[in-house]
């Protein structure tokens, strides 16, 4: 069986009146299924088309793209409707699959309870903390049961100090429900505490620069406990260097 995702010679071309723009060239890259990846590059290169264009949202111009799941898109924004409660949130994607079985409602309940949510259920989203919404919209999205999450900087809008706290449980949740996820995050320690390799992308058209894989030795492992693994710093910099300065 070969890996749950496979880019091979990927190249993206958007069109406008203005003329071509080569977006993504000749990318390389394969994900086992169960692993962790990080995605870094410098601003503008190109990280969200790709994401995109896993999910579906934009056919590739060129090369082979194969996809042995199902996904689920994690965004920016945890796009919550402020008029649904938290459970109906959660349900939401379910409602619009035509997946409400007794079965899959069950198991939403039980992510919210497993997850410290279910005494909020009947909460709305603006009585709960940032961080509470996007473990919402993980629910939300784990609902659906899918194979693949592709989360497109899930924590950037949250200030720095939920921002760790946040980062730390998702990645624990994502760990815990055995999911292979792709992030792309601007964040390089971010990248290194979730991730089992960051990959670091050139500067638009984006291509594989780098490949890294994560080793650290740290006990009782958690993202927010992964920062202070003694190799913590010798990857952040390594990953530095790699990267444009002005990133």
């Amino acid at each position: 069986m070969g890996p749950i995702v496979s880019m091979e010679d990927i190249s993206l071309r958007y069109h406008s009146i203005s003329g071509e723009t080569l977006a993504v060239s000749h990318l390389d890259l394969s994900v086992e299924s169960g692993e962790f990846i990080s995605v870094v590059g410098p601003s503008g290169c190109g990280k969200s088309t790709i994401l995109s264009m896993l999910a579906g949202l934009l056919p590739p111009s060129a090369g082979d793209l194969k996809i042995n799941g199902h996904i689920g898109y994690m965004l920016q924004k945890d796009h919550l409707l402020h008029w649904r409660n938290i459970r109906n949130n959660a349900l939401l994607g379910l409602e619009i699959q035509k997946k409400l079985t007794p079965e899959n409602i069950e198991y939403v309940d039980f992510l919210l309870d497993q997850y410290g949510l279910s005494e909020f259920k009947d909460h709305y989203p603006w009585q709960l903390s940032g961080g509470m919404r996007q473990r919402v919209a993980l629910i939300r999205t784990l609902a659906v049961k899918p194979d693949i999450l592709l989360l497109d900087e899930p924590f950037s809008a949250l200030d720095y100090q939920t921002r760790l706290s946040v980062s730390d449980e998702i990645g624990l949740i994502i760990r815990r429900e055995q999911k292979t996820a792709i992030l792309v995050t601007h964040d390089i320690s971010e990248a290194i505490s979730l991730a089992d390799r960051v990959i670091v992308l050139t500067k638009r058209p984006a291509t594989v620069k780098t490949i890294f894989p994560i080793l650290l030795s740290v006990e009782n492992y958690t993202p927010m406990k992964a920062r202070e693994a003694p190799e913590f710093k010798d990857y952040f910099n390594a990953i530095w260097k790699e990267l444009d300065v002005h990133v």
